[in-house]
């Protein structure tokens, strides 16, 4: 079993009332993730349920308090597992959602409701709010804006140095129309090219080249540092096999299929002979009997591949950029 099926399982062997109490400690995409995995259980095995009970409780008996709630230690941690810029960012956000919770809540928000809630906000208000979402959120919401300002929001989230409390302030008093304002404000490291370049990872590609253009005619240097940190499905040739493999383990063939329509030949050998004979043939023959597919199609699946390379680095699966020691 993965951990999101143990997950599913687990919470409803507690029963609705607790297993409710600890969905409200999830995520979004945890929510997410673990609710479609709970609606996809039809019969569970005794000994499967049995199986994780046991697992979960050979883990909380492993536990231990010491240590814990110390934000020095999750400093420690983080740093260890993450390196110091990643770290940084992640505890920024975690003593900030502690004084503020209504910049939490915007995760739950969809894209439509945040573009329509901070559309008529000063394009500075509007990168800050996409600089606290989630880079897909983000990119949601980003499609939502008005296409005149989409290249100004960008530019500002790539030159944001920190927030200073007026400015999370002003973003309070908009939180305070739909959430409990809160008080006190801590600067937070957030924005930066990186934001802005995984942002753009996933807007689709007529809105990125547009704003990419606009950025460009504004300041060339920005626009030439965002690109470069921008991932593309291209960047794939420098993943090492090990890393193709695990990609692939993730994918379906109809989406693998779709994005090396529209690939050069060496991107197609490469996830080619990382296959086995029987699967690089039958998926050889589905590329070549498949019609004619638009663009759009190729592109969307390109960067549902991508998504699924970054979560994989992230987890530190894989390691994006070849053999270099930074993962993405």
């Amino acid at each position: 079993m993965d951990g999101t099926r143990k997950a599913a399982l687990f919470l409803m062997s507690l029963g609705e009332e607790v297993a409710s109490q600890v969905m409200k400690h999830l995520e979004p995409k945890e929510v997410q993730t673990v609710g479609h995995a709970m609606s996809k259980i039809e019969k569970i095995q005794k000994d499967e349920a049995e199986s994780v009970l046991l697992a979960f409780n050979d883990s909380l008996n492993d536990s231990t308090s010491l240590g814990m709630g110390s934000i020095e230690y999750v400093r420690k941690v983080l740093t260890k597992a993450l390196g110091d810029d990643k770290a940084q960012g992640i505890l920024d956000r975690i003593q900030l959602g502690g004084v503020n919770a209504g910049l939490d809540q915007l995760k739950w928000l969809d894209a439509k409701v945040i573009a329509e809630m901070i559309r008529l906000e000063h394009p500075q208000i509007i990168a800050i709010v996409l600089g606290f979402l989630e880079p897909d959120h983000a990119a949601e919401v980003l499609a939502e804006m008005p296409q005149r300002i989409r290249h100004d929001i960008i530019m500002r989230i790539a030159t944001l140095d920190g927030i200073q409390p007026t400015a999370l302030q002003e973003l309070d008093s908009i939180m305070l129309k739909h959430f409990e304002g809160k008080d006190q404000y801590k600067s937070s490291s957030v924005g930066g090219t990186q934001a802005a370049a995984n942002i753009l990872n996933f807007v689709d590609s007529s809105i990125e080249s547009g704003i990419m253009d606009s950025i460009n005619e504004t300041d060339s240097e920005l626009a030439e540092d965002i690109s470069d940190l921008m991932f593309i499905f291209g960047d794939l040739m420098d993943v090492d096999d090990r890393g193709i493999q695990a990609l692939l383990r993730e994918v379906s063939t109809d989406v693998l299929v779709l994005a090396l329509k529209g690939s050069e030949e060496g991107m197609k050998d490469k996830f080619l002979r990382n296959l086995s004979k029987r699967a690089a043939e039958m998926l050889a023959d589905d590329m070549e009997t498949r019609g004619p597919v638009r663009v759009s199609e190729v592109e969307t699946a390109q960067k549902e591949i991508l998504a699924v390379a970054k979560r994989l680095a992230d987890e530190g699966t894989i390691m994006l950029g070849g053999s270099g020691e930074d993962f993405i």
